[in-house]
């Protein structure tokens, strides 16, 4: 079976064209299908059945207790493994065919107050007593948070963005989001701030060249102590660090973009505006907001009304 994963993971990075994130969820939840079908003693692709299908999705479920959109994206891999066996003649009949994808609730996503995301925006900063040639790294972090929160970003998003994206003058730094779409999106002065002391002071020290002259930050604005692009993996971590030292629990990146929209609609922003702000393709994805502002809004009112 691992040719035909091989073969696969190529199709959908070389022909269909998927982003190199979507490629290694691809291929994670393609190899959780594989050893499980494995242990139910499927050897071959041509052995698969529907049935063995419909039990690694009840185990996904039952024994891992994920999210039914989790399940539906574990299920979805599966479809287009299938029809790609099936369209390549590796099988006779696409055994998924009788599959459905579990419904899908809306979970409101977690948000931080305007007094958390300020507790985490400073959190980085510079040590009491710093040693002789620490890297001021905590400059970058704060650069960071502050420009996750002031424009919304994804953490994969951060990693991406060019020293030419970043637009000073007019205050706005081009964004390159899923599927390569690309919008422009304001900063804000604390964000700026943050990046100019960011690139005046710990840039330059993190940059190392390569042999034959070539530079490892290959233009990107934040790196990480190698010299290279930081990775969106790198941001969870940074996060996670941070928000522990500031006192606060179960904080994960997608967090900041969350506050983003839900504390620009809370004053007063316009649905549309916010939808644009965050590269969304379809309204319907932003207006699960409005839901947590309105949650929100119910708080507020049980806590301070005369009458809650």
């Amino acid at each position: 079976m691992q040719i035909t994963r091989r073969a696969f993971i190529n199709f959908i990075r070389i022909e269909c064209g998927l982003l190199p994130a979507s490629v290694d969820a691809y291929s994670r939840d393609l190899e959780a299908l594989l050893i499980d079908l494995q242990s139910r003693g499927v050897a071959t692709i041509e052995s698969i059945t529907p049935d063995a299908l419909i039990e690694h999705i009840r185990m996904l479920s039952r024994d891992h207790s994920y999210a039914p959109t989790t399940v539906g994206r574990h299920l979805a891999v599966i479809k287009v493994l299938c029809r790609w066996l099936f369209a390549t003649g590796r099988i006779e009949t696409n055994p998924a065919d009788a599959l459905d994808t579990p419904k899908k609730w809306h979970k409101l996503p977690g948000v931080l107050t305007p007094g958390q995301v300020r507790r985490l925006i400073e959190a980085p900063r510079a040590p009491e007593n710093p040693r002789k040639g620490v890297l001021p790294l905590w400059l970058r972090d704060r650069a960071i948070f502050e420009l996750m929160y002031a424009s919304g970003l994804r953490a994969s998003e951060v990693g991406a963005i060019a020293l030419s994206d970043v637009r000073e003058k007019a205050g706005v730094v081009r964004v390159s989001g899923k599927g390569d779409k690309q919008r422009l999106v304001p900063m804000g002065v604390p964000a700026m701030s943050a990046m100019d002391a960011y690139l005046k002071e710990c840039r330059p020290m993190l940059i190392t060249a390569e042999r034959a002259g070539e530079q490892r930050d290959q233009g990107k604005l934040f790196l990480s102590r190698n010299g290279r692009p930081i990775e969106r993996v790198r941001v969870w971590q940074l996060v996670k660090h941070w928000a522990n030292l500031a006192g606060l629990k179960n904080v994960h990146p997608h967090m900041l973009r969350h506050s983003f929209a839900t504390h620009l609609l809370m004053g007063g922003a316009d649905l549309r505006v916010v939808q644009t702000l965050l590269g969304h393709a379809d309204i319907t994805t932003t207006q699960i907001y409005t839901h947590v502002d309105r949650s929100q809004l119910r708080k507020v009112i049980k806590t301070m009304h005369p009458r809650g």
